[in-house]
C-alpha cells in the first residue's frame, strides 16, 4: 500500500504552502520532492497524497530470505505511476502538508505549478480512474473530500481505469529481475538503442533501468567512465568518496525516471556496460566534462560513441581543474611549449621502444615511445643459455623485427614529437634494474603514430596502468585498439606460429673466422650491409644481412683522428676532431643501408675497405670535410686521385685536422733507382667474350679441362634431378645456374632483378651477360660452387691503347677484335693494373703478332702514353706505329691529326 491508515495520523499546525521540484514518483499516490541545490545535493522529502489510495508497485523479495516472495504489481499501479511520472518529473509543484504521522510520514495536497491555482493531482488521479478515495476518514464538512467522492463516482460510471471491466489483470507487468545469460542477452540486441526508464541511480555512473517493452530490470554501468562511489563500511553505513554525492545528484537530476535510450555494449563478468542517450545529451560525456568522472581503460574499448570524445571531456575538466581534478597537475606542466612539441631528425633506433633524435639546436635527445613495451623474454626462457653472451636485439623474439620496422620507417627522417610525460629516475630494486629519467612521447611521421603502427604489427605491447596513473600516451585508446586488432589477427608476438630465430655470427675480432670469410667478401664485390654501431669516424660495426653476420669494418685510404679508448696502460686520450669525425659518420651512416667493398683485413680480424651510401664514398666525404687525411695505402686504389683532390683545398685552408699543418720545404734529393725491366711472361688463354667497351674475358687454358669436367658432371646431376621450375627466388649477388639459349645449364651470378620475368645474370665462366626469366634459374648444387672451382672468366683490357670515344669508331675497333680473337686461343701478358681490371697485351696464337699494336698500325686506336720507365721501349714502338698510321691517313687519322686543338672535352689526351 502506498499510504497508511488514518488511525496513525496526528494533526499538524495550520498548513502553509511549500514548493519543490519533483525528483521521483514512487507510486500513483506518493512522490519525492527536492529543494534547490546550494553548494551540494538539496534536501528532499516524501509527500503522500491525502484521501486517496493507488495500487502498490511490484517489489522484489528480500535477498537472502528464502521465505519471502516477489510481490507483483497491483492492477493499474504501474499505469498510475507512469501517469504521474510523465506529468511531474523535473517540474515544480506546490503543496500543503495536512497530516504528519508519528513515524514521520507526511500527507498533503499537491498542485502542479507555483500556487494552488494549478492542477490538483489527487483530483486528476481519481478522475482518470487511477486511484480510489479513502472514504473511511471522510468528514462531511470537508469540500475537498466531497469533491473527490463526486469525481470517483463519475469515474466509476464511466468505467475508467480501476473501474473498467476485467479487473485490470492485463495491466500487471511481467517484471524480470534477473537475466539467465546476460552476455547472450546483450549480444542479441546488436548494440541497437532500446527504450528504457531509469528507476534508480546508485552513483554517478551506475543506474538501475527498466527496459521496455519487455520489462527487464537491469543494472547498467556507464561504459568508459567511473564516478566516485559510496563505500560500505563494516557496520553497514556508507561513506561517500569525495564528490560522490554531487556526482549522484548530477545524474539523478538529469536521468532519474526519465525516458531514455540505452545502448547495451558489453557484458564482462556479468556486468552490463552501456551508454545512456537522452534528448539533451550523453550523460557519460557530461560527467567527464564537469569533472564528476574519470575515464577507465578496461571499459573504454567497448564505448560505441567515440572514445576520443571521452578523453577530450576528461582533458577539458583537467585543464579547468574542476571537482575531482581540483588538485590535478599535468605530467608536462613543468615543460615549456617548445619542449612539449617539436620536430626532430631520427639518428638512431634503440631496440624497439626508443630512439635518439637530433633537435634543431643540434642537441641529441633520447625519446621513448609512450605506453608501449618492446618484446621481452619472460619465465624459463630468461634462464636459458646463461653461459652464452646474451644479445637482446637478436635473442629476444621479435625484437629484431621491431627494431627493423622502426629503422626502415624513421632513420634519417624528420618526425613530430609530442612529449606525453617524463618518467622519473628509479633506483635498483630486488628484481628491477635502475632506470634514468625518461622522456616519453608520441612520435608521428606523415600523420602516422609510430607506436600505434608498431603495436598493430604485433611488435610491441601496451602497458597497463593503475586507474589514477595519468602518465600515459595521449593516444592510449588508439594503442589499445591497435593491440586488440593484432591479437585478433594473430600478428607478431600474438602469433601462434614458431617465433623467428636470428642466428647472427659475430666475427668481430675473430681472426680465424675473419680469414675464412675474407675471400668470400672480396669476390662478392659490393655487398649490402647495415651500420649497427659507430666506434669512431672510420671504425664501424656492420650487419651483413645476406651473410647474417656482424663484422668490424675500417675505412680504407684515410687516417682519421682516434677517439679515446681504454687501453691496457690506461685511457688513450682522444685526438683533436675525433668526436666531430665520429658525429659526422654517425649522422651519415648509422643504421643506414650501405654497400661495402672489402679489400683486406688487419691482424685483429677487422675488415678494411670502402663504404658507399647513396653513391657517396664515406672515406672521401670525411676527407672533404677536413675530418681525415689521406693515408699512403690509398695510392693503390681507384679512389686515390679523388681523395687527393678532396684533401688539397682543406690543407690549403688549414681547416680542422689541418689546423696546425706547416708545409715542409722541399729538399732536392737525387734518387738512384735501378732500372726495372718490362716482364714478358705470356701464357695461353682462351678469349670467350668481348664487350662493347673493348674489355674482354678470358679463360686460362691450363684449367680448361677442369671446367669441362665440372660442367659435364653438373649437367649429368641436373638431368638426373632436374630443378623445380619457378622455385628459385633470385637475389642480387647470388650465385646460381642459368639455362642458356642452347638449353644447357651454366654457372652464373645475379646482377640485377627487375622482375621475376627480367633477371640480369653474368655467366661467371664465360663473361657474357643475359636477361632471363627466373624460371630458367636454379640454385647451384653445392658440389659445383665457386669454392670447388673459382669463376673461370677473368676481365681484361688492352694495354697502351685508347679506344675512340665516338660510337662508330669504337664499333669498328670492337668488330675488328671480335673477328680476330673471339673464341680463339691467344697468348696474354699482364702489363700493368687498372682501376677496374688488369691491362694486358694479346698475341695471336700462331703468328705471335701483338693485337693492340695491329690496331694502332691500322689507325683504329690511339696510343695511351705510359710514363713508367720500364715500359718506354714498348710505348715507343706503339708511338712509331701510330705515326705511320697518321702519315698514311688511316681510319681515325683520315682527316689528319684531330688532336691539334688539344681539347680534353673530346675525350682524348696526348
Amino acid at each position: 500500500m502506498a499510504s497508511v491508515s488514518a488511525p496513525a495520523q496526528a494533526a499538524t499546525s495550520p498548513a502553509s504552502l511549500q514548493r519543490g521540484i519533483v525528483k521521483m514518483v514512487l507510486s500513483g499516490c506518493a512522490i519525492i520532492v527536492r529543494g534547490q541545490p546550494r553548494g551540494g545535493p538539496p534536501p528532499e522529502r516524501q509527500i503522500n497524497l491525502s484521501n486517496i489510495r493507488a495500487g502498490s508497485m511490484a517489489r522484489r523479495a528480500a535477498q537472502g530470505q528464502t521465505d519471502t516472495k516477489d510481490t507483483p504489481d497491483e492492477p493499474w499501479a504501474f499505469q498510475a505511476r507512469e501517469f504521474l511520472r510523465k506529468k511531474l518529473i523535473g517540474k515544480e509543484v506546490c503543496f500543503t502538508v495536512e497530516i504528519k504521522t508519528a513515524l514521520g510520514r507526511e500527507y498533503g495536497i499537491v498542485y502542479l505549478g507555483r500556487d494552488t491555482t494549478g492542477e490538483n493531482l489527487a483530483d486528476t488521479l481519481v478522475n482518470e480512474g487511477f486511484a480510489t478515495v479513502r472514504r473511511e476518514g471522510i468528514r462531511g464538512n470537508n469540500p475537498d473530500q466531497a469533491r473527490l467522492c463526486e469525481l470517483e463516482d463519475q469515474s466509476r460510471a464511466s468505467k475508467k481505469g480501476l473501474w473498467s471491466e476485467g479487473g485490470g489483470i492485463h495491466t500487471i507487468r511481467d517484471l524480470k529481475y534477473t537475466i539467465e545469460n546476460p552476455r547472450n542477452f546483450v549480444d542479441s540486441l546488436h548494440q541497437k538503442p532500446i527504450n528504457a526508464i531509469i528507476e534508480h541511480v546508485r552513483d554517478g555512473s551506475v543506474v538501475r533501468a527498466l527496459l521496455l517493452p519487455d520489462h527487464y530490470l537491469v543494472t547498467v554501468m556507464l561504459s568508459g567512465v567511473k564516478c566516485p562511489t559510496f563505500k560500505r563500511e563494516a557496520d553497514g553505513t556508507e561513506s561517500p568518496e569525495a564528490f560522490a554525492a554531487e556526482a549522484k545528484f548530477f545524474t539523478e537530476s538529469r536521468l532519474l525516471q526519465r525516458d531514455v535510450q540505452i545502448i547495451l555494449e558489453s557484458c564482462p563478468n556479468q556486468i552490463i556496460l552501456g551508454t545512456i542517450l537522452h534528448p539533451n545529451g550523453n550523460i557519460t560525456e557530461l560527467l567527464l566534462k564537469e569533472g564528476f568522472a574519470r575515464c577507465v581503460d578496461w571499459s573504454m574499448a567497448v564505448y560505441t560513441q567515440g572514445a576520443d570524445k571521452l578523453r577530450a571531456g576528461e582533458r577539458s575538466a583537467k585543464e579547468r581543474k574542476v571537482r575531482i581534478w581540483k588538485d590535478y597537475v599535468a605530467p608536462t606542466a613543468n615543460l615549456d611549449q617548445k619542449d612539449r612539441q617539436f620536430v626532430a631528425k631520427v639518428m638512431q633506433v634503440v631496440n624497439a621502444d626508443a630512439m635518439v633524435v637530433k633537435l634543431n639546436s643540434g642537441e641529441l635527445k633520447t625519446i621513448h615511445l609512450s605506453s608501449i613495451r618492446p618484446p621481452r623474454i619472460e619465465g624459463e626462457e630468461k634462464n636459458k643459455d646463461k653461459d652464452k653472451r646474451f644479445r637482446p636485439l637478436y635473442d629476444i623474439p621479435y625484437m629484431f623485427e621491431a627494431r627493423e620496422f622502426l629503422r626502415k620507417k624513421l632513420i634519417g627522417k624528420k618526425v613530430n614529437v609530442t612529449v606525453d610525460y617524463i618518467r622519473a629516475a628509479t633506483g635498483p630494486g630486488e628484481v628491477t634494474p635502475a632506470f634514468s629519467e625518461r622522456t616519453c612521447a608520441t612520435v608521428t611521421i606523415g600523420g602516422i603514430n609510430t607506436a600505434e603502427a608498431l603495436v598493430s604489427k604485433g611488435l610491441a605491447t601496451v602497458i597497463r596502468y593503475r586507474q589514477d596513473d595519468d602518465q600515459r600516451s595521449s593516444h592510449y585508446d588508439e594503442l589499445l585498439a591497435a593491440e586488440a586488432r593484432a591479437i585478433k589477427n594473430g600478428k607478431g608476438l600474438h602469433s601462434k606460429k614458431e617465433v623467428p630465430i636470428h642466428r647472427v655470427a659475430d666475427i668481430s675480432g675473430e681472426t680465424q673466422k675473419a680469414k675464412q670469410f675474407l675471400p668470400f667478401l672480396q669476390r662478392a664485390g659490393r655487398s649490402e650491409a647495415v651500420v649497427e654501431y659507430v666506434f669512431s669516424g672510420s671504425r664501424l660495426k656492420l650487419y651483413m644481412p645476406k651473410e647474417t653476420c656482424l663484422i668490424t669494418f675500417l675505412l680504407a685510404g684515410i687516417e682519421c683522428p682516434r677517439s679515446s679508448r681504454n687501453m691496457p696502460g690506461g685511457i688513450q686520450v682522444a685526438e683533436p676532431f675525433s668526436d666531430e669525425a665520429m658525429l659526422f659518420t654517425k649522422e651519415l651512416v648509422l643504421q643506414r643501408e650501405v654497400e661495402v667493398e672489402v679489400e683486406s683485413m688487419d691482424k685483429a680480424g677487422n675488415f678494411i675497405g670502402w663504404l658507399h651510401i647513396e653513391g657517396l664514398n664515406l672515406s672521401i666525404a670525411l676527407v672533404e670535410n677536413a675530418l681525415s687525411k689521406v693515408h699512403f695505402t690509398a695510392e693503390r686504389s681507384a679512389y686515390y686521385k679523388t681523395l687527393v683532390s678532396a684533401e688539397e683545398p682543406c690543407r690549403e685552408r688549414k681547416e680542422k685536422v689541418w689546423a696546425n699543418y706547416e708545409e715542409k720545404p722541399v729538399e732536392e734529393v737525387v734518387y738512384v733507382t735501378e732500372e726495372k725491366e718490362r716482364v714478358a711472361n705470356y701464357k695461353a688463354v682462351y678469349v670467350t667474350e668481348i664487350c662493347d667497351t673493348l674489355h674482354f674475358y678470358t679463360q686460362d687454358v691450363e684449367t680448361g679441362s677442369q671446367l669441362e669436367s665440372l660442367m659435364e658432371t653438373m649437367r649429368a646431376e641436373i638431368a638426373a634431378q632436374p630443378p623445380v621450375e619457378g622455385s628459385y627466388a633470385a637475389r642480387r649477388g647470388d650465385y646460381c645456374i642459368a639455362k642458356f639459349a642452347d638449353d644447357e645449364w651454366y654457372r652464373a651470378r645475379v646482377e640485377k632483378v627487375e622482375s621475376p620475368a627480367k633477371v640480369h645474370v653474368f655467366y661467371i665462366d664465360y663473361g657474357n651477360r643475359e636477361v632471363v626469366s627466373s624460371t630458367r634459374l636454379a640454385v647451384v648444387p653445392p658440389a659445383f660452387s665457386t669454392r670447388t672451382l673459382a669463376a673461370q672468366a677473368t676481365e681484361h683490357a688492352l694495354a697502351y691503347i685508347q679506344v675512340p670515344q665516338d660510337d662508330d669508331g669504337r664499333a669498328d675497333v670492337v668488330d675488328c677484335v671480335v673477328r680476330d680473337i673471339q673464341n680463339t686461343q691467344c697468348l696474354m701478358n699482364v702489363e700493368y693494373s687498372g682501376a677496374v681490371c688488369p691491362h694486358v697485351t694479346i698475341q695471336f696464337g700462331d703468328t705471335k703478332d701483338d693485337v693492340g699494336l695491329g690496331l694502332v698500325k691500322e689507325g683504329l686506336v690511339m696510343v695511351d702514353v705510359r710514363k713508367e720507365k720500364h715500359l718506354q721501349k714498348i710505348v715507343t714502338e706503339y708511338l712509331n706505329s701510330q705515326e705511320s698510321a697518321k702519315s698514311a691517313r688511316l681510319n681515325i687519322w683520315r682527316y689528319g691529326d684531330f688532336r691539334a686543338d688539344d681539347a680534353d672535352e673530346f675525350g682524348y689526351r696526348r
